[in-house]
């Protein structure tokens, strides 16, 4: 068996981030290393924790999925980030492809599609 991707989440909902912790957790092929609640701090736990993958809220305190997104892809330039937003319009999502994102889903998608989404980031 490969070994597992490595997720850092950056989520400010502590019951969202806390539900996809406790679920991604059940997967044999996903360790969470971390998660933060603030994209001031996703650069520096990417940094730290040597993730895979980074699964970014789009909205977040501080700043912004963009503002993190960029800083996250400076400080780990191999890591993916995926975009789990529960609203973003078109020009937000752009912007977010632009930063640097793989792929950008919606909150209330399958869990079976985010997990997918982060696989094929890996």
């Amino acid at each position: 068996m490969s070994e597992p991707i490595r997720l850092l989440l950056v989520e400010d909902n502590e019951v969202f981030r806390e539900a996809l912790e406790l679920l991604l957790a059940l997967r044999s092929d996903i360790v969470v290393v971390a998660s933060v609640s603030d994209g001031s701090a996703a650069a520096e736990a990417a940094r730290e924790h040597n993730p895979d993958v980074v699964l970014m809220d789009y909205r977040l305190p501080g700043i912004d999925g963009v503002q993190a997104t960029r800083a996250v892809r400076q400080a780990a330039p191999d890591v993916a980030v995926v975009c789990l937003t529960a609203s973003a319009n078109l020009r937000e999502v752009d912007a977010l492809y632009e930063a640097g994102v793989v792929a950008c889903l919606s909150k209330d998608q399958e869990l079976d599609e985010i997990v997918e989404a982060i696989r094929n980031a890996a």
